[in-house]
């Protein structure tokens, strides 16, 4: 997360702008994807639409202005909708950060088609460096929500995949986990733990989508 606070003051209206779509499409993956397997409690609360209003955390929001990171609100599942728990619960959890992958796909054919194609000469530099901040803070999202640690969405799906003793115990130890998770986060530990699996990750599929996308230009 202090990646994010090292880029230059200019570039901050790009991760604004990058932010609300990201945090926008990860909660509406996730109120869709519920909707689908029978669980109407996001869309009867507002939360199954592309408006980012109805998305935001007011000091998420805040964050975002001040810091250039922040938070949306949750999405509210309720699993007693789904007629298999466990394995909607997986899906419902990880189409969140998978939303966030496919935009840093999209972003990252857009940026590769400016750049064979030759167009980057004739676009805006303001455009490319968009592009730049998108990719990779759509990266750091996915990678970001898949540790397996609440509240992040990784750990509901580590839930998911458990048995119910084990899950019993995690919860016993959840409040403990989030310590762990704030502790990490909030220092420079972040450096040595989070960040270096962030980065790998992140170049593993940036490399992925460079291999796809030479195959068709």
């Amino acid at each position: 997360m202090s990646g994010i606070l090292k880029y230059p003051i200019e570039y901050l209206p790009f991760v604004v702008i990058t932010l609300l779509i990201a945090f926008t499409v990860h909660e509406f993956a996730h109120a869709y994807t519920a909707y689908k397997f029978g669980d109407p409690t996001a869309k009867d609360q507002g939360r199954l639409t592309l408006n980012p209003i109805q998305h935001l955390d007011p000091f998420g929001t805040i964050l975002i202005l001040i810091a250039g990171f922040g938070w949306a609100r949750p999405v509210p599942v309720d699993r007693r909708h789904f007629k298999n728990p466990r394995a909607a619960g997986i899906l419902v959890s990880i189409m969140g950060p998978l939303s966030n992958l496919l935009l840093a796909f999209i972003g990252y054919g857009v940026f590769y088609f400016l750049i064979s194609s030759g167009s980057w000469t004739n676009a805006s530099s303001f455009i490319m460096d968009f592009l730049n901040i998108f990719i990779q803070l759509n990266m750091m999202l996915f990678v970001f929500n898949l540790i397996p640690l609440p509240p992040l969405d990784g750990y509901r799906i580590v839930e998911d995949l458990v048995s119910p003793t084990i899950r019993a115990k995690m919860t016993q130890f959840e409040q403990y986990s989030i310590l762990v998770f704030l502790i990490i986060i909030v220092t420079p530990l972040d450096e040595y733990t989070i960040f270096p699996l962030m980065q790998k990750v992140s170049n593993f599929f940036l490399s992925s989508f460079q291999t796809i996308f030479s195959m068709f230009m």
